[in-house]
């Protein structure tokens, strides 16, 4: 859940709300079930009169937000962490490259989601990374490319989001019963008709706008409205900290902000680095190395669970963390000895994977903040709805929605990120893919946005201003170790997401071998950098629990046989 996203807003439904049942449960089970077991391991872990070598060994799989706070936590407690990371990088889907001013861009998430007990939002204040939110008029392009007026496009927006709100309290109240075909389109299509009676002047227009809108959700979950599923869209919904429909014109640095959900201005750069930095002191990374095969305590005469790299290595663990992406456990499933219990491999297959990919497109300067004849102008978000004028590049109509970063205090550049997915996802970077040369695939993409970038305010062909200099685009659909996606969602057909979750979140205990990662994570930060985050303190903590456990047992009887 990237691009940006919804908030509960309700003090009572934060008590009663399963997300945070579910995030009470998730993040605070280890500590009231096994804070014995954790007393202890403190002071066997550390260790300070043992052989070094006798530290439980763990290996984790994958240097991203989740296997690097997995590793974080493991060192404080005193293990040995090998980490295997098939990259030659550290931060898996958070990834930055720089764009020829010297501008670095997120190439993964850029999104803090929430600001409500956020670690991740510590981590930026801590780091003095910029943050900002944005609140100017709506600016709102229809199917011909006419602006709409700031007042339409605001009253269209809000009834999108209210629509959306109102979604997400009527799949958490009744899920159980909510057919498991239906989608979120659906019930844009049920509700606008209340939102927007026949009664309203003009209402099939209004209607038609809304709808439109509600395209905009892809960009959210990688995934189109049509294929959202309503029945569990409740795990959609993330922390507190305020809703994308009320956005405020500012820029923030290492300042307190309790209402929004902030874009990583400054980028994830630094906060990568801070989460990154236990690891590349205390663990031993081991980058370009590619695990093929997974085994689990039962396979091995050793009883220990063990990694085969694609270079025919065997590294054995006392227990494996696995935090590949969700994409990459699908196609792998093979992977795993002995094969995946059934309702864990079922579980992997039935939660979905989104395509969200973005395309940062930059300029000498940034034109669209000089207003216009009509005094408008684009500061923050832009939508252009069901383009029936750009038919030789996009005959489908995807709409397109554009972040413009000139807004952005310190860290402001002329520079527009479109958010793509789905079907245009899939055409954009298949398209770059096939095109053999540099200048070729700048072609394809200033002419492909073209029709949208050039209907922003005081944009003139004649100015070398407001021709693009560079354009850079994601690929996380050919890559395979991201899984040729972005991150979780829920499509219609599912039928048990929250007990598949669950299940995800077990592992395979008895072999040694757990799972982490955005797609294990608390229900209120599923899909989110946070998420990540969250999974790996709670994989770490359960290791280091069921660890203590047995070497406290082991030393009961002991001290048994002692006496």
């Amino acid at each position: 859940m990237d691009a940006y996203s919804m908030s509960i807003s309700s003090a009572s439904r934060r008590v009663t709300s399963k997300l945070y049942q579910d995030l009470k449960t998730a993040r605070l089970y280890t500590f009231d079930r096994s804070h014995k077991e954790l007393g202890i391991m403190d002071r066997i872990l550390q260790f300070e009169f043992l052989d070094p070598n006798r530290k439980p060994h763990i290996g984790i799989v994958g240097a991203g937000f989740a296997g690097l706070r997995c590793a974080d936590i493991l060192i404080r407690y005193g293990f040995r962490v090998t980490i295997l990371e098939a990259r030659n990088r550290l931060g898996g889907r958070i990834h930055q490259e720089r764009l020829p001013s010297g501008n670095l861009i997120d190439m993964g998430a850029n999104w803090i989601h929430g600001t409500d007990d956020n670690p991740i939002l510590d981590l930026a204040k801590e780091t003095k990374t910029h943050t900002g939110v944005f609140d100017s008029e709506s600016c709102v392009f229809d199917e011909d490319g006419t602006l709409l007026s700031a007042q339409e496009g605001e009253k269209f927006s809000t009834v999108m989001w209210n629509i959306i709100e109102e979604a997400f309290e009527y799949s958490e109240k009744h899920g159980t019963q909510i057919d498991a075909d239906k989608t979120l389109l659906d019930f844009f299509k049920e509700q606008i008709l209340k939102q927007i009676p026949d009664t309203l002047e003009g209402y099939e227009r209004q209607r038609k706008f809304v709808l439109q809108m509600a395209d905009l959700w892809g960009a959210f979950v990688g995934s189109p409205v049509e294929t959202q599923s309503l029945k569990f869209f409740w795990l959609e919904e993330c922390i507190d900290g305020g809703r994308t429909s009320s956005r405020a014109n500012s820029y923030h640095a290492d300042i307190d902000i309790t209402t929004e959900n902030l874009f990583c201005a400054g980028t994830y750069h630094k906060i990568l680095e801070r989460v990154a930095k236990p690891a590349v002191d205390g663990a031993d990374i081991r980058y370009g190395t590619r695990v093929s095969e997974i085994y689990g305590k039962s396979t091995s005469p050793n009883g220990t669970p063990r990694a085969r790299t694609a270079d025919g290595q065997i590294l054995e663990f006392d227990e494996l963390v696995v935090t590949t992406p969700l994409g990459w456990l699908k196609q792998n499933t093979h992977a795993f000895h002995p094969p995946l219990p059934d309702r864990l491999s079922k579980a992997i297959q039935n939660i979905g994977y989104g395509c969200l990919e973005k395309v940062y497109i930059s300029f000498p300067t940034a034109f669209w903040l000089t207003p216009d004849a009509n005094g408008r102008k684009v500061q923050g978000f832009c939508q252009w709805l069901s383009p029936n004028y750009s038919k030789d590049t996009n005959p489908a109509g995807w709409t397109n929605e554009i972040v413009e970063l000139a807004s952005m205090g310190p860290s402001s550049h002329p520079t527009l990120l479109f958010y793509t997915y789905g079907d245009e996802s899939q055409h954009i970077t298949s398209t770059l893919r096939s095109l053999p040369s540099q200048k070729e695939k700048l072609d394809f993409l200033f002419n492909f946005f073209k029709p949208y970038y050039s209907r922003l305010p005081s944009y003139d062909e004649n100015n070398p201003d407001c021709h693009p200099v560079v354009a850079v685009a994601t690929d996380w659909l050919g890559d395979d170790l991201a899984g040729n996606g972005s991150y979780a969602n829920f499509q219609k057909g599912l039928k048990e997401g929250d007990k598949d979750i669950e299940i995800m979140r077990q592992g395979i205990s008895g072999e040694g071998i757990w799972l982490a990662g955005e797609h294990t994570a608390p229900f209120v930060a599923l899909g989110t950098v946070t998420g990540a985050y969250w999974s790996g303190e709670g994989v770490a903590k359960e290791v280091a629990g069921s660890y203590g456990k047995r070497m406290a047992e082991k030393l009961g009887k002991e001290d048994a046989i002692t006496n």
